[in-house]
């Protein structure tokens, strides 16, 4: 009973599902970046350089895993709730949402390889310009310059981080190639942006189906992808050869899938910025553990441009929401730039703004 009246308390309840949240994902950076940098059977050496092992290189398996289990979880919770919605959305747009969504995802693990997990971050941070150029030359939406400014921000701190000076030809080499991929990742996240909107001017998806079904085409389309190319063949011989990679990746999957449910459930009672606040500073604690625990050293221009971006990202949060006045304003993407926000005439969410940010949450873990 006395448990029932804690979680009763809605103040507890918000910092519980936070915790959630902030627990998960943290847990899921570091160990997406102990994947995908570590040296199995050797030792990282600086500049990330594997000596006397080998790289984890199968990103469409490590993809596919965390899509089977995020499709398993969204369907699990449908299976949950006393009724379940019918989904009148055509398969055509799952399935090129779901293309978009791996090609992004798989450049972003990819990207590991050659930057690292700080660099990653705070690189995929600038994900508004994509979304946003996208949004004007398609969508033909229109943004506050509030907006406009925080993302200028953005772009200035990301451009101050990933500046390169006093690195050899090869880190310089390494370095383009990882950020050509952030690049794609970004590119791939716009595309996905504007399928999303046609998906929901069309039929206005459910946050679970959509999550539930871009989520199992791309694990099928994976599961081609590996068998046909081989892949599958090669990652069990890795695997064999270094088991550990099972409970890694299985960690990473589960850890996601609750990641998942804490973010249904934070939009679901307590709408979406507390959600956008809480899975930015997510990310902030992110780069901070990375820096602290796993070695990677910033200079003293990549720690102000990191305060830069996060501190843009929060003012955004906050005040880069408001709508347009006048007849022809567009919605204003909110602090997770896939997805836009409406209000009423009090100035609170709809209850479609509500389920926006609900169907990008499987993507919140980027």
């Amino acid at each position: 009973m006395g448990l029932a009246k804690i979680f009763a308390n809605e103040t507890f309840r918000m910092l519980f599902i936070a915790a959630g949240i902030m627990v998960c994902f943290l847990y899921y950076g570091v160990m997406q970046e102990k994947i995908m940098r570590g040296c199995y059977g050797g030792e990282v050496r600086e500049g990330g350089k594997c000596e006397g092992g080998e790289k984890y290189e199968y990103e469409f398996m490590l993809v596919g895993c965390l899509s089977l289990s995020y499709a398993i979880v969204a369907r699990l919770l449908l299976l949950c709730k006393s009724s379940e919605e019918k989904d009148k959305t055509h398969q055509g747009w799952y399935a090129a949402s779901a293309f978009t969504y791996l090609a992004a995802m798989v450049c972003g693990n990819m990207a590991l390889r050659f930057i690292t997990y700080p660099t990653q971050v705070i690189a995929k941070s600038s994900k508004p310009i994509p979304v946003m150029i996208i949004g004007v030359l398609l969508a033909h939406k229109r943004y506050t310059i509030q907006k406009y400014f925080f993302v200028i921000l953005i772009v200035v701190g990301v451009i101050m981080f990933i500046y390169k000076d006093g690195k050899s030809g090869e880190e310089k080499d390494n370095s383009s190639i990882g950020l050509i991929l952030i690049g794609m990742s970004l590119l791939s996240d716009g595309v996905l942006g504007a399928i999303e909107d046609r998906m929901r001017a069309a039929t206005k998806p459910s946050a679970l189906n959509f999550m539930f079904s871009i989520n199992m085409f791309a694990a099928i389309f994976l599961a081609v992808i590996v068998v046909a190319s081989g892949e599958i063949s090669h990652f069990f011989t890795f695997a064999t050869k270094y088991p550990e990679v099972y409970m890694k990746i299985g960690t990473l999957a589960i850890v996601g899938s609750f990641g998942q449910v804490f973010i249904f459930m934070m939009i679901s009672e307590f709408g979406p910025l507390p959600c956008s606040i809480v899975t930015t500073t997510r990310k902030f604690f992110t780069v901070l553990i990375s820096v602290i625990f796993l070695g990677n050293a910033l200079t003293t221009r990549q720690i102000v441009a990191t305060g830069i971006v996060f501190s843009a990202l929060f003012a955004d949060a906050f005040f880069g929401k408001k709508q347009l006045c006048g007849p022809k304003a567009q919605p204003v993407p909110t602090q997770d730039p896939d997805v836009e926000k409406n209000t009423d005439t009090n100035g609170s969410p709809t209850k479609d703004a509500v389920e926006l940010q609900k169907l990008n949450s499987n993507k919140t873990a980027e």
